[in-house]
């Protein structure tokens, strides 16, 4: 059993295709499926169903899917460390952010871990919506993000670190005014947005779009992070993180309209090709310490 044997099964897990896989790991195909066969027969049990030209998880795969995930972490983790010791890492990383609270994405630890424990590295950050940043890291202009969505972007190497709940919340006053009302009403009140394709207005959109309406918006921002300084002067409504949204309801600054949850993750993105590089090993060992990921690997 060798670590490529288990990169390769890995990475066809993920994308579900062989063709992809061999992309992803600048390989050809028959080399993706001839490691794969020599992972089975030293395993001695089946990864995949293979039907019609596509490749699914078998139950053994399931199960054992998890595992080979964490041989290759431990595998990266490996490898960074001794580039560490060596001094080899060095440069810039290229660093995106949602419009978000600094301490909801615990950027001040990792800027910590990075200047203590990459000297080398000089860190820049650049704040855009979760489309473009996933754009941005797919494309290899940023070196990885943070992001925020409902599902597991793809093109991109995925660390889920923590789901988010998000509630509508209106000023008090307005509150009032529909309290009666129903969606049509909530929907006709001024809402405050995100910027396009950020994660906040996909979710807006959404929630809406299911009951066949359309909020009525006032203002799209880039700055997600003030959103609620907004609704609690009574300028709009707004989609909140839940914990922000419970605070400013115990401090009487606003309400909470309805009992509809909008459920996302906040997760770490990085590009396909760089899933091996000893910088982005780097950065996931540090996050996995920071959000106590104990055995957590990206898919």
């Amino acid at each position: 059993m060798e670590i490529h044997q288990i990169r390769a099964f890995v990475t066809v897990a993920r994308l579900g295709n062989v063709t992809r896989a061999a992309e992803a790991l600048n390989l050809t195909q028959p080399a993706v499926t001839t490691q794969v066969k020599a992972l089975e027969q030293s395993l001695g049990v089946s990864l995949f169903e293979r039907a019609a030209g596509r490749m699914s998880l078998s139950k053994a795969g399931e199960r054992l899917l998890a595992t080979a995930e964490q041989l290759l972490v431990q595998s990266r983790q490996l490898k960074s460390e001794a580039k560490q010791l060596q001094g080899e890492l060095n440069g810039v990383i290229s660093l995106g952010l949602p419009s978000e609270h600094l301490d909801f994405l615990r950027l001040g630890e990792l800027v910590n871990k990075i200047s203590t424990q990459l000297p080398l590295i000089e860190l820049q950050t650049q704040i855009m919506p979760a489309m473009q940043l996933e754009e941005y890291v797919s494309t290899s202009r940023l070196t990885a993000a943070f992001s925020i969505s409902v599902y597991p972007p793809r093109d991109v190497n995925w660390l889920p670190l923590r789901s988010i709940s998000y509630r509508l919340v209106l000023p008090n006053k307005m509150a009032q005014e529909v309290s009666l009302g129903g969606w049509s009403e909530v929907a006709a009140l001024p809402w405050l947005d995100g910027s396009l394709g950020s994660h906040t207005h996909l979710l807006l959109r959404d929630v809406f779009e299911k009951r066949a309406l359309t909020p009525r918006v006032i203002l799209h921002s880039d700055d997600q992070a003030q959103m609620d300084a907004l609704v609690r002067a009574g300028s709009g409504c707004a989609l909140l993180r839940e914990e922000v949204a419970l605070q400013g309801v115990r401090q009487g600054h606003f309400t909470i309209w309805g009992n509809v949850k909008m459920e996302a993750s906040l997760g770490f993105i990085t590009p396909l090709e760089s899933v091996e590089s000893p910088l982005t090993v780097a950065l996931i060992s540090m996050l996995q310490r920071i959000w106590h990921l104990d055995g957590a690997s990206t898919t």
